[in-house]
Order: C-alpha cells, then structure tokens, then sequence
C-alpha cells in the first residue's frame, strides 16, 4: 500500500531535547494524516492527560499524495486530545504547508511539554532551532506571520501560528496556516498555546520518493477543466438549496430557514470574490479571495459553515459584515464556526440579532478573554446555563450548518462522530441533499437503514485524511482510481479509516465517553435503534469498543515513550 515515509520528529518545547523514532510500521498500517496521527496519540498520549497540560502532545502529519503533483492534495493533518471535546481529535488544514513539511523528511513531527518562554519553534531537515519570541506575546496571525518574513525569510506557507485566542487558551482556537488556511475546529491552537509555542515552522530540502502512478495526472486534469460552481461560490453554493429545504440554521437553531439568504449566499460572496483561490498543486481552486473596498475589508471566504455562524445564526444578511467577522477570526486565530455560534448564542440571551456593531466586539472580547468573552471562549457546552441558552453540540463541539433536523442521516452522524458536530466526519449531508449520483442518493428523512452507509462514509473520510486528500474531490475519485493511486483493494483502505476511527473511539472510551455521549439536542425518527443498528455495524458494545474490535496491534508498542 502507498503509505507516508520518513522517521517521526519528537520536540519537548520544555528541554529543548528532541529524537528521531521510526514508524515505518504504523505507517504501512496507517498510511499518514490522521490514521498515523491517531495511531501515534494512542500509543503516547496518557489517557486521563489535561488537554491544556504539558502531557498533551501535538502530532502534525501529511501523507503520500503530498508527495506528487494532483489536485486536492494541498492538506494536512494536527491531532491532539481537543480542550473544546475533552477527546481526542484530529484537524485538518489546507493552505500551502503541507508540501514545506514534507520538505523536512519527516512523516511526523510530535510537539510534547510546555516552554515557559514563548516560542518559535524553526524544523528543518538538518535540525531544529528554538527561537525565543515573547515580543510576540498577542500579536496576531498577520503580524506574526509578517514578522517571520521580515526578519527571517520563512513565508506564510511554511508557518503554523496562532494569534491571540490561542495565547489565551480560548478552547476553539486555531492553528493557522497560508495566514488564512486554518486547523480550526476543536482548539487544537490553545492547545499550541498552553505549550508556549507562537510558531512552528517547516522547510527543506528532503522530501522522500514517492512513486505516485500516473492516475494523479488524470484527476488533476479532470480538476482544471471542469465547470463547478465550488470554483466560482465555495461551499457556500450550498446555501440556497439549504434555505430551499428548510435547512438552515438561523437565529441560533431556534429558525430553519432565513428570510436575508440572497444577502449571504454564493451569488453574494461570488460578487465580492477578486481572484482565483487554491491550495498547493490543487487545479480546482475553489477557495474565495474576496474584498470590499468601501468597508475595508479584505478575507478569504466565507465559507457555507462561517456564513451561516456569522450570518443566518446570527441574523445577519450583509456579507460584507460576515466577512469582517471571517477576517477577525483569522486575524485572532480562532474557528469561526464555534466562534459565530458562540456569538449567536450571546446574541439570542441578550435578544440582539443582527446587531454587527456588538458582533464585531464581542469577537475582539472572545479572542482576548475580556469580559463576556472569557465565558463564551469556554464554548457553547460549558458556558449554555450561565447565559441561559440551549446547549447546540454533541461532546462539546458545537453544529456545522447542515441541518440533522432535515438531512437525519447527517443527524445521526453528528451524534456518532467521535469529534461531535462536525459535518467533515463523515459529510453524509452530500448523499441526502444529494450531490453524489442518483444510484448513491439516500432520502433525507429518517434514519433506520442508513447505518452501513454511515460507517462506510466515516471510514472513507478517515482515509481521505490520512492519505491525505481532500473531501472536495468526491466528483473525480473512484474505488476505482483510489485502488489505482494506493495499490490495494478498496476495502483495505476503507479498513485503514475503520482502523483510526475505532482507536479514536476506544481512546475517547478510556477518557469516559459512552453511549450518552452519542446524542442530540433534537428528537429524529428512530434515532435509538439507529444508534443499535450502528454500533452493530461497528461491532462495539453501546457506544463502546470492545477487546476484540481493537486493532491487531493494539498494546504493541511501536514506539518508546
């Protein structure tokens, strides 16, 4: 099986000390991305670990396909336990840094411990160097970004940064990449915060060999010549038909469908668009530079998700006014999705919809823990009661804007995922709207019966992840073409994603997640024995993973601590 190569890279921030260890194993078994990411934090990540503790580890991987030259392979990986979940979680960030990394020979770099200086944290492939940057200490994603360049050369697409959210332990915090590309939901960039780590950035010259067949040159033509309106809208295409079908979240969750669409949607962003948008070696470009002279406001997106957390869900239908609100969270270094949540939820205690002045505030106060800031930059699951709202996530993470109430499916997904209210899971939403073919089409409604389809879709979103490939590329890959790309049967590679998804579940397990952690702020048809009939399909015991279900290699150690 194609798989990533190259030694993992272990850095103790705390010491300075750092080691080389061999995962060729892991990476036969988990090929790279997530599977390997997972795999590693595991084996290496205490169970009952403090996520924002020294013992936390953050693991940064690309897989093979970073290697070559085909579209949607501008990805990577982070995995740690989240401070948003409390579980272990893996983020997955577009952008340009993932071919910089690859650029270092390593097939993963691990960060443990915590600095009690600020940090950069400089790796390339003839060592690593720690640079002390505490007049760092708040400055934003742009300055910070600018500062490398300036003063030492390394571009934005080599770095991985955080801003002031991370800094201040916000626990939806992001990593950001490429400035505007971010690891963004879960918190993973309070975590890089707790450790003292500004930066880490990645270059070289020593990426390995990896024979990648020729049928990456087909799906990269493919990605150029075809006519998507992802190339044009985003994902924020997706609007109208959501509003359309009454899905759309609106007015925190307590509306389906919002009366300002035409404000907010694709034909809206697609106006403000200025050029074209990709990531590394991707022909598809479906990214969205866009600007608005008149207000000053320059961003990248927003996307369907950021439009309706900072739009529909807030009820607010100027996207120039969502796009400053995407531009700060970039700037501060936060997930705007669980930061528009979180704001639509202040928004709905404090009966203020569509009010952008304190939109805007409350964001700058969330970033910096400043007054009410400090209790929504908890998240929605622990800060609900105190403000007196309704509790909007599963295991912590708050809703993507595919609607479960509508798509069941989707529904029932968010209630399975390990990583909670998070569409990319499984992006079951695509198989109900649909936006796959006829033959692969499901009914939105219910949710019996759709169970082997789910488990299907969460195994190939974990191997997308680990391979790594992005989940936009569903119109150009095949069983066929995936068979051709990594040399083995289809359903070896959908085992790859079985195998990550159970050990992130068994992982959760250890930390006391279980059946009551699988549920829904909602009623769906059926939904309990659809609960029965997926676990079924998995082979765990109520919303546990059973000995028997673990991988072969499980309490093989693979590497030394």
């Amino acid at each position: 099986m194609l798989c990533s190569r190259g030694p993992m890279l272990t850095i103790d921030v705390d010491s300075h000390e750092t080691s080389k260890t061999s995962i060729g194993s892991i990476q036969e078994r988990y090929v790279g991305g997530r599977g390997v990411g997972t795999r590693v934090a595991h084996e290496r990540i205490p169970f009952d670990v403090d996520p924002l503790g020294p013992e936390n580890r953050l693991v940064f991987t690309t897989g093979p396909m970073q290697t070559s030259n085909m579209s949607f392979t501008g990805r990577m990986n982070c995995t740690g336990v989240s401070p948003l979940t409390d579980g272990l979680l893996s983020s997955n960030a577009g952008g340009f840094m993932s071919r910089n990394f690859a650029d270092t020979g390593y097939g993963a770099v691990e960060l443990t411990g915590a600095s009690e200086e600020l940090v950069a944290v400089h790796v390339r492939d003839d060592g690593v160097e720690f640079e002390e940057v505490d007049h760092l200490t708040g400055a934003t994603v742009p300055e910070t970004v600018e500062y490398f360049e300036s003063q030492r050369g390394i571009t934005s697409d080599q770095t991985a940064v955080i801003g002031p959210a991370g800094e201040n332990k916000v626990r939806f915090a992001s990593i950001m990449t490429s400035e505007e590309r971010a690891f963004g939901r879960g918190g993973l960039g309070a975590v890089m915060g707790a450790k003292g780590i500004k930066a880490v950035t990645f270059g070289g010259d020593s990426a390995p060999e990896i024979n990648i067949p020729a049928t990456q040159a087909e799906i990269h033509r493919e990605a150029a010549t075809a006519d998507d309106i992802m190339k044009e809208q985003g994902t924020v295409a997706a609007m109208d038909l959501a509003n359309e079908v009454n899905g759309l979240p609106s007015y925190y969750f307590s509306e389906q469908q919002f009366e300002g669409v035409e404000g907010i949607n694709g034909a809206a962003v697609a106006d403000k668009k200025y050029k074209k948008g990709t990531c590394s070696a991707c022909a598809f470009a479906c990214k969205l530079p866009t600007k608005d002279e008149a207000a000053g406001v320059e961003t990248e997106g927003p996307e369907f998700e950021v439009a309706m957390a900072f739009g529909s869900n807030s009820g607010v239908d100027d996207i120039v006014e969502v796009m400053k609100s995407n531009e700060q969270c970039d700037r501060y270094g936060m997930d705007a999705i669980s930061a528009g949540n979180s704001v639509a939820a202040y928004l709905a205690a404090e009966d203020e919809f569509g009010n952008t002045e304190l939109i805007h505030d409350t964001v700058k106060k969330i970033a910096h823990r400043e007054g009410i800031g400090d209790t929504l930059a908890e998240g929605i699951d622990r800060f609900h009661e105190e403000i007196g709202v309704e509790n909007w996530s599963v295991k912590g993470m708050d809703f993507a804007a595919h609607e479960g109430r509508v798509l069941n499916g989707q529904g029932l997904s968010y209630a399975t995922a390990n990583r909670g209210a998070d569409h990319m899971y499984s992006t079951f939403y695509s198989v109900e709207y649909p936006f796959v073919e006829p033959d692969e089409a499901l009914e939105p409604e219910g949710t019996i019966g759709k169970s082997e389809t789910l488990v299907d879709r969460e195994d190939l979103m974990a191997f997308n992840d680990s391979g790594v490939i992005c989940k936009f590329s569903r119109s150009y890959m095949s069983p066929e073409r995936y068979e051709a790309l990594f040399g083995v049967d289809y359903e070896d590679l959908l085992e790859v994603g079985s195998r990550t998804v159970t050990l992130e579940r068994h992982f959760n397990n250890q930390r006391g997640f279980d059946r009551d952690d699988d549920k829904l702020p909602y009623d769906l048809p059926d939904f309990e024995a659809a609960l029965d009939e997926y676990y079924e399909v998995r082979g765990w015991n109520d919303g546990l993973v059973p000995e028997d279900a673990l991988p072969e290699e499980y309490g093989q150690r693979s590497i030394g601590v």
